[in-house]
């Protein structure tokens, strides 16, 4: 499969686009701006598959009502150190953004704050809402389940549970954070979603079918997955030998988390909102370090690993460098993807207004 032709938009732009187009769906000013701001963001930062691309299956799950794009995410519990939101099944990036300020209020009040979130949807890529809390200075965790099942416990083929990712910030005396994002099967499947708008092959083992044979034409994984024709590794791989098992124990984790605490849906139920759980812990390392500096130990740490080999890649640093190059030389969107955003603004009847740099 030959790669697709890309076109290059800046960020400002691309970022009206999305604006427009909730807007045009009914999502509040307020919302739309926040929304748009971590999609934008997360393709700035090279994940495409978590960012403007997810505007078809927003627009398909609005279509089927199962979200509420008007939404109001509203505290149903309230302790000192921890919360229950639900989302109103609305989009979770507007969620995922007031549980954040809420963790963020209680750490600064407790030490520590968790809030975990129901009855919510999609909330694009974790790292964006770790980071900001890390450049804050706080330490972060974040997790959440997924719509679609399609990582099969160890030793089954049934897929059972999402890619359940999480991701983790802390900050760095030398002034960038430390950010680990990553699902907890061996690729996000928006990814595998990614691969295909811009025609390029799977690797091998990422996905298998229900006969345990690999895949690599994406575009073929990616409708497999989508009907539970096929599944994702989970991390470690498909056997025991290499770590499968634990990988898809941190998925279990992930779904406790997230789900157990906001009454968030179990795997495979067929309610009319995908009803999905976020979960965010925020450390204030200000009230509890007897002097010591957390941000100065992630530091030291993370030049000990990389101190003698200039070629170790630590975690946020492949989305730091594309952050910068994409900042300058603008955003590449698959010539497929575009003619996919084409679509959607016709349907929302709002003006296509995307012109390419360069």
């Amino acid at each position: 499969m030959s790669q697709e032709t890309t076109r290059r938009f800046d960020a400002p732009q691309l970022h009206r686009q999305v604006v427009a187009i909730l807007r045009a769906w009914g999502m509040p000013d307020e919302s739309a701006e926040a929304t748009a701001t971590v999609m934008v963001e997360t393709d700035l930062s090279g994940i495409d598959s978590h960012g403007v691309s997810m505007l078809m299956m927003y627009e398909k799950l609005l279509h089927e009502d199962r979200l509420k794009l008007d939404a109001v995410p509203r505290v149903i519990r309230d302790t000192p150190a921890l919360a229950v939101v639900d989302a109103g099944a609305g989009l979770g990036h507007p969620a995922g953004l007031f549980a954040l300020e809420l963790a963020i209020q209680k750490a600064g009040a407790c030490g520590i704050g968790a809030v975990a979130v129901g009855n919510s949807h999609h909330l694009g890529a974790l790292g964006y809402y770790v980071r900001s809390a890390a450049q804050r200075g706080l330490v972060a965790l974040m997790t959440t389940t997924t719509r679609t099942p399609v990582v099969a416990a160890a030793g089954g083929t049934t897929p059972i549970l999402g890619t359940n990712p999480l991701a983790f910030a802390a900050p760095r005396a030398g002034g960038a954070e430390l950010v680990i994002d990553m699902s907890t099967s061996v690729v996000a499947m928006n990814k595998v979603k990614a691969y295909a708008l811009g025609g390029r092959d799977l690797p091998v083992g990422w996905v298998v079918d229900r006969g345990g044979r690999t895949i690599t034409d994406a575009s073929l994984a990616y409708s497999l997955l989508t009907t539970q024709g096929a599944t994702l590794t989970p991390l470690g791989g498909s056997s025991t030998e290499t770590g499968g098992h634990k990988g898809f124990g941190l998925s279990l984790m992930v779904h406790v988390l997230s789900g157990a605490f906001s009454g968030a849906a179990l795997p495979l139920d067929d309610g009319d909102s995908d009803n999905l759980g976020h979960f965010v812990l925020v450390i204030d390392p200000n009230s509890g370090t007897g002097g010591g500096s957390p941000a100065g130990y992630v530091d030291d740490l993370v030049r000990l690993m990389s101190r003698d080999e200039p070629g170790v890649v630590i975690p946020g640093d492949p989305e730091a460098e594309a952050h910068t190059g994409r900042s300058r030389d603008g955003i590449p969107v698959p010539e497929s993807l575009l003619e996919h955003l084409r679509a959607v603004c016709g349907r929302a009847g709002t003006d296509m207004i995307l012109t390419p740099v360069g």
